[in-house]
Formats: C-alpha cells, structure tokens, sequence
C-alpha cells in the first residue's frame, strides 16, 4: 500500500489531495515536526533532506512535493491527472508545476524562513528578507490571476483539472495571513473555492484537521 508522510497543512497536502482524487488505498504515516520527527535516524533514512512529504510506494522511496505529485499523476493514469505525453497541454503542465515548485514555493520560503538567509540573530536582515519576498510573491499571484484570465476555464490550464491544481490551491492557502493573499484576486480567488470544493480536497482537509481560513 501507498504511504504519505505528511505533517497538515505542509508540502505533502498537495500529494494527500492527489491521492485522495485518484482513489487508490493509501496510507497517511505522520510526522510531528513540533518533535523534529522529520530529524530523526528513521526519517532521514527516508529523505536525507530532513522535509516532508515522502511517498513510499513497496520498496520505492520519493521525496520532494512536486516529483511524488508527477509520479502519482503517471502512476494512475485512469484518473487523466496529466495531459497525454508528447502534447503542447503536457508541456504547459510542466511549466506550470516547476513554475509552483520553483519560483512560487521557492519564494514563500524566503518569506517563512528568512532568517535562514542571513547571519544567526539578524532580525532586521531577515524582515527585510521576509518583506521583498512578500513583495515578489505578490506579483506572482499576478502571474497566477493572468493565467486563469487568459483562457477563462474553471482550472489553472483550462477546462480539465490536473495535478497542478492540488499544488496551486497549497501554495495560494499558504498566503492567507498575507496583507494581499491570494483569495483577494478577482480570478484566482473564485479558482481557489473551486479547488477548495472538491470532494477530495474537502476529505483531504478534514483528514489534516486544517482550520479556518482554508485560503
């Protein structure tokens, strides 16, 4: 059976809601950060990185939110998580999930952690770190409000839901504490209900036990 090491509300809702959207048995194996159990000698021999989420799939091991998501969209393919291979859709699927792990999550890092840019005990350095980054973010919420303008379907590609929305709906809930969160743009918060109002993604939310506001 699939495992998913989560901790609510981190990297892995994404995977959780996939695997939740495809239907296939799995379990959820948790992992309190609170206790640093994504440090220990058990977890790291799982993901030297010490993060979460990893999938366990037999004696398959896969670490980082975006490649478990490309590998559950290929792995099941009768629930059309991902557009058929060699197509323009498939590549403009791509873009968009490295554009979310790469650019997006990448950024909303500096803003959660940014004392890990700068020297031990700079807090005036990494609220500045903190404030640029919640700068860029916000012009990339733009891109994303772009995007769901340019073709005016329900999902982030178009009319078909894919494995990148799981991850924009993620990454757009952890802006809800900004001054300009995501569900204040006019396309991308309607898009984000949406998302949100899926049965799969409603049992993922209640399995985390994640609380108001969702986004």
């Amino acid at each position: 059976m699939l495992q998913l090491y989560y901790y609510p509300g981190n990297a892995s809702l994404a995977p959780h809601i996939l695997l939740e959207e495809i239907g296939a048995p799995f379990e959820r194996v948790f992992v309190d950060r609170t206790k640093a159990a994504h440090k220990t000698p058990e977890y790291l021999k799982l993901n030297p990185n010490g993060r979460i989420p990893v999938l366990v799939d037999g004696s398959f091991v896969l670490y980082e939110s975006a490649a478990i998501c490309l590998y559950l969209a290929d792995r099941f393919p009768q629930a059309r998580l991902v557009p058929a291979l060699q197509s323009a859709e498939r590549a403009h699927f791509y873009q968009w999930m490295f554009w979310c792990t790469n650019t997006l999550q990448a950024m909303l890092m500096h803003y959660f952690y940014g004392e890990r840019m700068v020297d031990d005990g700079d807090v005036a350095a990494a609220l500045q770190v903190k404030t640029r980054a919640e700068s860029s973010i916000g012009e990339m919420l733009d891109r994303l409000d772009e995007q769901l303008a340019s073709h005016g379907g329900e999902w982030l590609l178009g009319p078909a839901f894919s494995a990148v929305d799981p991850y924009a709906l993620m990454l757009g809930r952890w802006t809800r504490g900004f001054a300009r969160p995501a569900r204040s743009l006019p396309h991308l918060g309607p898009y984000l209900q949406r998302v949100l109002a899926r049965p799969a993604v409603q049992r993922a939310f209640a399995a985390e036990a994640l609380a108001a506001p969702l986004v």
